[in-house]
């Protein structure tokens, strides 16, 4: 059997994150220490104990949530789960360096930086209100793109994530995005709706950020991962190091070919798939894309300690 470890993105961050298993386990404690010391500041605190707004900001999801994708990943290891149990590794637009901190292509203290950098670079490209982002259900990603397109209308409107068969999200300017909205609901999108995010990620308006990512990168050791890491911008494995780094720049203005990167994996003999953190909002993706494939979460001590005993079974 086998398996691919992915690791979710922003919007599965939840206050108490990770709190479970870093009592459980010192590895997993560890992780957030790190992460606190590497960002000069008690983010394991806000993580904990703060305010769903704080912690919503991008600039506090990112490394938080990557936090909680290692500190599981730690709790794993200490039940004698590998990496290298794995395949493959992916993660949904940040968590592709969550993926790359549990492969040991990046420190976790490197990743927690630039995912701090990526997260304000992100938030500053665009002016609040300029930009927006819309979920469009019911349509497959071809259609998606042609609404975005149609919506544009010399503005930029574009296909941002496709997540799933039936769910595409696109990013650009507030306007067009609005309009592709409509659009969808005339195509026959079951529904249409405006994400609550703080920035629209994934377009070509976030290429300031991916001008800071660039040299922010540039400067971070980065080397190859224990396992392949299934990259979002090109839905297939890469190994390199160089070809990551530039694929980590890419993906700030690219798509994340989510629902590709699942049918590649499948493709090439995936059958379990273990999502690796906060939330189970790949899980439900990962369905919805291949019913054959069987999904674990893995956030909470109970959660590691029976996918490490799936293992030896």
């Amino acid at each position: 059997m086998s398996r691919a470890f992915v690791f979710p993105g922003q919007g599965a961050q939840t206050i108490g994150m990770g709190k479970a298993l870093a009592e459980a386990y010192p590895a997993a404690k560890a992780v957030f220490d790190e992460v606190d010391e590497a960002l000069g500041e008690s983010l394991s605190q806000l993580i904990w104990e703060g305010e769903q707004d704080a912690l919503t900001l991008t600039q506090n999801a990112q490394p938080a949530l990557m936090a909680t994708s290692l500190a599981a990943m730690r709790a794993l290891e200490a039940e004698g789960v590998k990496i290298t149990d794995a395949a493959f590794v992916a993660g949904h637009s940040l968590g592709e360096y969550s993926a790359l901190a549990a492969a040991g292509a990046l420190s976790v203290a490197d990743a927690a930086r630039l995912l701090r950098t990526r997260g304000r670079a992100m938030q500053e490209a665009v002016p609040v209100g300029v930009g927006a982002m819309a979920a469009l259900l019911g349509l497959d990603f071809d259609t998606a793109r042609a609404v975005a397109e149609e919506a544009a209308q010399g503005d930029v409107c574009q296909a941002a994530n496709d997540n799933d068969p039936a769910q595409v999200v696109v990013s650009g300017h507030k306007a067009a995005v609005e309009r592709a909205v409509e659009i969808a609901k005339e195509k026959g999108a079951k529904r249409a709706v405006l994400l609550p995010v703080s920035a629209p990620f994934h377009c070509a308006l976030m290429e300031p950020a991916a001008q800071v990512m660039a040299e922010a990168l540039a400067r971070a050791e980065l080397n190859a991962p224990a396992v392949p890491l299934v990259a979002n911008v090109r839905a297939e494995a890469v190994s390199d190091a160089a070809t990551i780094r530039s694929l980590l720049v890419e993906q700030v203005t690219g798509s994340v070919r989510w629902r590709e990167s699942v049918a590649y994996m499948a493709g090439e003999g995936v059958t379990e798939i273990w999502e690796i953190g906060a939330g189970k909002a790949l899980s439900g993706m990962v369905r919805r894309i291949d019913k054959s494939i069987s999904c674990t979460a893995v956030g909470s001590p109970e959660d590691v300690a029976a996918a490490a005993e799936s293992l030896k079974g």
